[in-house]
């Protein structure tokens, strides 16, 4: 009788199982590295648009600041938004002490990173309308509105 040599169909089956498992991983992990990214590089857009508002406001005197304000005196190169949906806002206080830069849908992930990342350039972070225990106030719906306040 001659012995047959290869592999069974139930070994193929496990390697196949195995190599999804690790396949799946794999993705998991990119995405989660990917959205750490994203998050870091709207970190520091949001920065960069607070420190040329900040600026722009205390060497104009202007009040009124938005968007569209902000891309005309070339502080912004355009009107996307940093993160979230590309319905956002900056508004200034009446008295121009105070500006916020108000971001709309953002994900909870993304509510969640930047109300428990410490972040110096913001004097204080309100969630929904919420400013106390902001990180809180995150909705997993992905509808979260957050307004950085700085002065």
């Amino acid at each position: 009788m001659r012995e047959q040599s290869g592999r069974s169909l139930i070994e193929i089956i496990g390697v196949l199982a195995i190599s999804g498992i690790m396949i799946s991983a794999v993705f998991s992990m990119y995405q989660s590295i990917s959205n750490r990214k994203k998050r870091m590089i709207a970190s520091e857009n949001l920065q960069e648009i607070a420190s040329k508002t900040k600026t722009l406001l205390e060497y104009s005197g202007y009040r009124n600041v938005s968007v569209d304000f902000l891309v005309e005196a070339g502080a912004l190169n355009n009107t996307k938004s940093p993160i979230g949906s590309s319905d956002w806002s900056v508004t200034s206080s009446t008295d121009g002490s105070e500006f916020s830069i108000n971001l709309n849908n953002l994900t909870y992930e993304e509510c969640t990173y930047f109300t428990t990342k410490k972040l110096d350039w913001v004097n204080r972070i309100s969630v929904n309308g919420y400013e106390n225990n902001a990180a809180s106030f995150c909705l997993k719906t992905g509808e979260n509105k957050l307004s950085f306040f700085v002065k």
